[in-house]
């Protein structure tokens, strides 16, 4: 697995923190972010269900550069 890492939750301390990184081995994002509430993951139902094998998780939209910037790597490496 090649994962690159592309940046932590700004403004948090750097511990348990939403993260962002790309698997470009495997074209796919890797996050990690705080676990949905049963409100939010119950109003996520709504759209059909979430497998046994999947997580609804969140990430703070203040993260949109590290999210922008792996979309971008993940662009211009899809087509080598």
């Amino acid at each position: 697995m090649a994962l690159r890492f592309f940046g932590k939750d700004p403004e948090t301390n750097g511990d348990h923190c939403p993260t962002v990184w790309l698997d470009e081995e495997k074209q796919e994002f890797v996050v990690q972010g705080w676990k949905a509430d049963a409100a939010l993951q119950a109003e996520c139902l709504t759209t059909g269900p979430i497998p046994d094998d999947e997580a609804v998780v969140r990430l703070p939209v203040r993260m949109v550069q590290q999210i922008r910037e792996a979309c971008d790597a993940a662009e211009s490496t899809a087509f080598r």
